[in-house]
């Protein structure tokens, strides 16, 4: 059971901590030479994929992780300081995420869908802050996860 919830978790991880820095080191400055309407239509149809392939990775790295925090570690007591940072970083993760797809990320559609370039412009800059943001935020997860336990 702990190689399963384990290599889930791992997986879960590296696809959302990877996308992000894929679309934010990679896409994003291939993207830019592009026109606008272009540049923001080419957005909304990664994030239209990738947003909700996060929420999937989110369930499934909640359920590996406290499978793991209970099978493996018998609970928040036992676990040490790497695994409460980890958690930590990845709840603020989540929130983050919460709030770029209630927020901006709807309005960003909405935008693109009425040819409001700017608005649209304006909206993707904020999920652009958001999504560095979490990327810091994932890479310290990733480092907690991986070398904390050598703290």
């Amino acid at each position: 059971m702990s190689a399963l919830l384990l290599g889930v978790h791992v997986l879960a991880a590296v696809f959302w901590v990877g996308g992000m820095a894929f679309a934010y080191m990679i896409l994003r400055p291939a993207a830019g030479p592009l026109d606008g309407p272009v540049r923001l239509t080419l957005w909304r149809n990664v994030f239209s994929r990738f947003l909700p392939a996060v929420a999937v990775s989110i369930a499934a790295l909640l359920i590996s992780g406290y499978g793991m925090l209970f099978h493996d570690f018998g609970g928040f007591r036992r676990a040490g300081l790497h695994i409460h940072v980890m958690q930590g970083t990845g709840l603020l993760m989540m929130l983050l995420y919460l709030h770029l797809y209630f927020a901006p990320w709807p309005r960003f559609q909405k935008a693109v869908r009425a040819a409001e370039w700017p608005v649209a412009g304006r909206q993707l800059a904020q999920i652009r802050r958001l999504v560095a943001a979490n990327l810091v935020l994932g890479v310290v997860t990733v480092i907690a996860g991986s070398a904390g336990r050598y703290w």
